[in-house]
């Protein structure tokens, strides 16, 4: 079974011609490399200044939430904020709901 197939390969790699396994592993980096460049880096990037807007919470900050949720920031506990958001409204979200910040832009 094992020559069968090694004579299989073979055979394939000469019908391919001399370095046609090389084209083809230089082919899958570079399209790893441009996936990577595209698509990996940027996500990574964006979850980075996610995380950081949302450890840099603080009393006072205009958030809105995944949902849409507009509010102002009245508490913070561990991966818990109360959002106040309307007068004497206030509603307790998860910490990882909170997607902007709206402070220092004019809400209408």
């Amino acid at each position: 079974m094992i020559l069968s197939m090694t004579t299989f390969l073979q055979a394939a790699g000469a019908q391919q011609g001399g370095g046609g396994g090389l084209g083809m592993l230089l082919m899958l980096a570079l399209i790893f490399v441009v996936m990577w460049l595209f698509m990996i880096r940027p996500q990574q990037k964006r979850q980075k200044e996610l995380n950081q807007f949302r450890d840099s919470l603080k009393k006072g900050d205009k958030v809105v939430t995944a949902g849409g949720i507009y509010g102002t920031v009245v508490e913070i506990n561990d991966n818990k904020v109360m959002l106040e958001i309307d007068k004497d409204v206030k509603i307790k979200v998860d910490k990882a709901s909170l997607v902007k910040d709206f402070s220092d832009a004019q809400q209408s």
